[in-house]
Order: C-alpha cells, then structure tokens, then sequence
C-alpha cells in the first residue's frame, strides 16, 4: 500500500476552552485571529490558562493530516524540527503512539506552541509561537528519506520559506512521488501568490483548498476557481464549509456533502479532510467517495475540542469504512 510523507510545522497543541471571552480582552487577542507571539509572550499565556485545565496534542496542520491517516492504517513519516525539550519529547512520542514514523530534527530553540483558545461559540483564538519549527531550511531535506514514499503531502503555512518547498517538491518529483498541498491559508496566498502559482503549476498532484483560499489564489468564485486549479493538477478540491467541496479529477466534476454533527470545535477540520480524501485516493476510491471520506474525518474532528478524533469517533469511522 502507498506511504504518505508529511512535510510541516511541528507544533504542540495547546486547546483551551473559555467559560467566556474575558481572557481574550485580559491578552489583548483578537477574537478569531492567528497571532504569531515570542516565547515570552507564549510563557505567560500558558501561565494564565492553567486553571482551564489544556489539552496538548501534536499539531500543525500536515501533521494532523499525517496522525489521520495513520489512524486509518497508511504507513506514515513526518518531517519537522522540534527543540531539545520536554515539548519536543511529547510531540515526538505523540506521533509514535499511532505509528507515524517522526523524521524530525532537534533545536536548541524551544519548540513550538500553538494555544487555542475555543470560545463558547467555538470561535478559535491563536496565539502561536513557532519556535523550533521555524528554523526547518532546505539544508535539513534528506533526499534518502523520501525513499519508499509514495506521496508527500505539504501544509501550506510553509510555503513563506520558498527554498525549504522548492528543494522538497523538486526532490519528491526526481523520488516519483505525488505532492499533495493544502493551501492552509489565505494569507499565506496572498503573500506568496506569484511562487505559488508556479510551484502548483510545476509539481503539485493535489491541491486543497478553502473558498477564501480559492480565490486569493484565483480572483475566482468556487466553482470557477475549481476549473483554474484542476488545470494546473491533477486533482483539484475546493472545500466550500458547511456546503461540503467541489472536486475534479480528470475533467470529471462532483460534488461532497457533509455529515450532520453538532460542531464543538473547527480546529483541524481541513487538516482530517485532506487525510480521509488522501485515504481514498490510496485506496483508488471514486471522487464520490474520496470526498465522503474527507466530510467523514473532518465532521468527527470538530464534534470536541482539539484537532484529534475521539476513540469513538475513530470507531464510527472505522464502522462506517466496513
């Protein structure tokens, strides 16, 4: 069966439920944003939010991709870099406990935290110190590692570090690999729109992306934007929310819903989308069904906190895969 290689930030984590929004104004953090913070900042937030009691969990967006689809029995391996401390060792043997091989190097700078905090709406605060994962360069690519791999898959929070993602894909691509990218942001495609548009054009397979994501990427509605991309890869998908996604694969449109759940958390929806999707393609799964995977994985993720399915919402699926 083929392998996936996931290639991202590594980062612990850090899910916090508020009985209110109060520490958000104390913080001085927009409700809803992502905010880059140092490892001081980082510190004290950490210190204020242990009376609610945090779940840590290794996180970033490729690896929760990578923990789903080791999860469903594909043979995985995680590139990142973690620092010399207790957060990296947790990170580290999070990964193995469901058998994912952690190719990571190690820092001397601390590892990186991403705290959510969740808001009674579920609304998601961020306040993310990227640490470690930050420093992962060009230099760091191994080219035997890619060895036995069939797919990597990338997070697209990566792609500012233009060297470190045109040394991956070129290798992937002399490895036979097929390069899987979820566009994780529409920030990021904004920022780096034109190295995108060529890294998409010259060596992605797959692509994942959000309405918003679409169209800073395309200046398109979703599905004209699905058309574009479809053009420049093999396979194309436009999650459309609460609509379900738009995927096209060899010329042949269809269209995804969703599970009915109650929603408690969005954290990794996207992220276990991309793992049930990647599942079905592995699997030689029809587009129908490839996108019935990703709604699958991505409904049980936001039924609780955390960007992890629950034991039970991992025997549902399994149910459900029978």
């Amino acid at each position: 069966m083929d392998k996936v290689l996931g290639l991202g930030n590594a980062l612990v984590d850090i899910m916090t439920k508020l009985s209110n929004d109060d520490l958000l104004q104390k913080l001085n953090l927009p409700k809803g944003s992502m905010q880059l913070v140092e490892d001081t900042v980082s510190a004290g937030i950490m210190e204020q939010i242990k009376e609610y009691n945090p779940i840590l969990t290794s996180g970033g967006s490729a690896a929760n991709t990578i923990h789903g689809l080791a999860q469903l029995g594909i043979e995985t391996g995680f590139i990142g870099k973690v620092g010399n401390d207790d957060m990296g060792d947790f990170f580290i043997e999070d990964m193995k406990s469901v058998g994912i091989n952690p190719l990571l190097l190690k820092s001397d700078t601390p590892t990186g935290k991403a705290v959510a905090l969740v808001s009674p709406d579920s609304e998601r605060t961020f306040a993310t110190y990227l640490g470690a994962a930050v420093e992962l360069s060009d230099n760091d690519i191994d080219k035997n590692v890619f060895d036995n791999y069939q797919y990597l898959h990338i997070e697209g929070y990566l792609v500012q570090n233009h060297q470190l993602i045109e040394e991956a894909v070129k290798i992937a691509k002399q490895k036979g690999l097929k390069v899987s990218l979820d566009l994780a942001s529409f920030n990021v495609v904004e920022d780096n729109l034109d190295f995108l548009k060529r890294i998409v054009k010259d060596y992605v397979d797959i692509i994942f992306a959000n309405e918003e994501e679409a169209k800073y990427f395309t200046g398109l509605e979703p599905e004209q934007a699905l058309d574009v991309l479809s053009n420049l890869c093999e396979v194309a998908v436009v999650k459309i929310g609460k609509k379900g996604s738009l995927i096209k694969i060899d010329g042949k449109i269809c269209k995804s819903g969703i599970i009915g759940v109650d929603a408690v958390d969005t954290t990794g929806a996207g992220d276990l989308y991309a793992a049930g999707f990647l599942y079905g393609l592995i699997h030689n799964l029809s587009s129908e069904d490839c996108g019935y995977m990703g709604a699958l994985l991505s409904g049980k993720v936001i039924e609780h906190l955390g960007a992890k399915i629950s034991g039970k919402g991992w025997s549902f699926i399994k149910n459900n895969l029978k």
